[in-house]
């Protein structure tokens, strides 16, 4: 009689250090990638050999198992010693802990995207800046499918992306615009990236424009399909998901300015006016800091909807806000010392204002919060 085989249970990872290592790295080259505004390639390859890429992939699907708020942690880790590196990461992350949540709760269809990401260490890019809810681009009905023509900015991380998760509007003659999405491989004939991105800070993000023209989507490939420019649930989850792990980033870049600054700060004589500075700058990053925590405890607990894309897009709102004031205030508090590259100040100063650029920007997420208070259609 043979005996009963022993599963063997895979031993759990330690992420956080996973994620310190990987900081580590990525902060040794930091500088040199924003002085040459060169993409963070060799970066992605750590986060592939780490076993980030995968992360977000629940466990029975073949992917690390990583928890949502562990994964912010290690981007906001990240964050501290390389602004771009968190932000091009938290985009691919944000793509893949949607998809696995979607999955986990909703028995969406996404198992075979997620095994794919585990088992290729695919790269996903987003093109969720350039699109939101009126989406850009379109989508001419061909024989079996559609012809896509599209130029979609802000695609953080395209240079080592595999697959652009993205969408374009077909003008559907009988139900009107509807917004088609799909992934399109970067090696599809008709796909190009463009080399658009020459900024003022994030510079090693790769966001460059990627440009579809005629590029051929078949019918089997559409994911999702939607009427253009009104809120759908697929954008409730995707706002509850994603943007906790983006502002991770910003919160970190923030981190790291007041950090220095206070290092900077404790070898002057204190007085009132430094002293001032540095309780502002304190108050200002805690208040991002805690903007935040409220932000990952709603997408840990919280199920999509208006009032969650509320309390989540609110969140973005103060977290980003006062990510912004830490780092104008770490200029004042370490002085004339914070103008020079060498110190990482300046730097964290240019990277953080990527913060204001995201979706919901403030005065649409006022009116979005505005409207939900006074019962009125969130659609206007």
């Amino acid at each position: 009689m043979s005996a009963t085989p022993v599963l063997k249970m895979q031993t759990p990872r330690n992420w956080t250090a996973i994620g310190a290592e990987i900081a580590a790295a990525v902060g040794a080259v930091a500088a040199a990638h924003d002085t040459d505004a060169r993409f963070v390639a060799e970066n992605y390859a750590k986060l592939r050999d780490s076993g980030l890429i995968a992360a977000a992939v629940p466990a029975e699907l073949g992917g690390g198992g990583i928890d949502y708020r562990t994964l912010c942690g290690i981007i906001r880790q990240i964050g501290t010693r390389c602004g771009s590196t968190a932000l091009a990461f938290s985009m691919h992350a944000h793509l893949v802990a949607t998809a696995a949540w979607r999955w986990t709760h909703q028995q969406a269809p996404t198992d075979g995207l997620l095994r794919r990401v585990a088992a290729e260490k695919l790269v996903l890019v987003s093109s969720g800046g350039s699109d939101w809810l009126k989406s850009a681009g379109t989508a001419t009905k061909v024989d079996g499918g559609f012809r896509i023509d599209a130029r979609k900015i802000f695609s953080s991380g395209c240079p080592a992306g595999d697959l652009l998760m993205t969408s374009a509007v077909y003008d559907d003659p009988d139900a009107g615009p509807a917004v088609l999405h799909f992934a399109v491989p970067f090696k599809a004939e008709g796909v190009s990236i463009l080399d658009t991105w020459h900024v003022m800070g994030m510079r090693g993000t790769g966001s460059n424009d990627v440009e579809l023209k005629g590029v051929f989507v078949p019918d089997a490939a559409i994911s999702g399909r939607r009427p253009q420019g009104a809120w759908h649930p697929l954008f409730h989850t995707i706002s509850m998901i994603a943007f906790p792990l983006i502002y991770s980033a910003y919160l970190g870049v923030a981190e790291s300015a007041r950090d220095a600054a206070l290092a900077m700060a404790r070898s002057k004589p204190a007085n009132a006016g430094l002293i001032g500075l540095a309780g502002e700058m304190q108050t200002a990053f805690w208040t991002a800091e805690t903007a935040l925590d409220a932000m990952i405890a709603t997408a840990e607990t919280a199920m999509p909807g208006p009032e969650t894309t509320n309390a989540i897009m609110t969140g973005r709102t103060v977290a980003g806000q006062n990510a912004i004031r830490t780092a104008e205030l770490a200029l004042e508090v370490a002085g004339g010392a914070a103008f020079y590259t060498s110190a990482g100040i300046e730097r964290a100063f240019r990277d953080v204002q990527g913060a204001r650029f995201h979706p919901l920007q403030g005065l649409a997420q006022r009116d979005f919060s505005g409207r939900l208070a006074l019962g009125l259609d969130i659609d206007g």
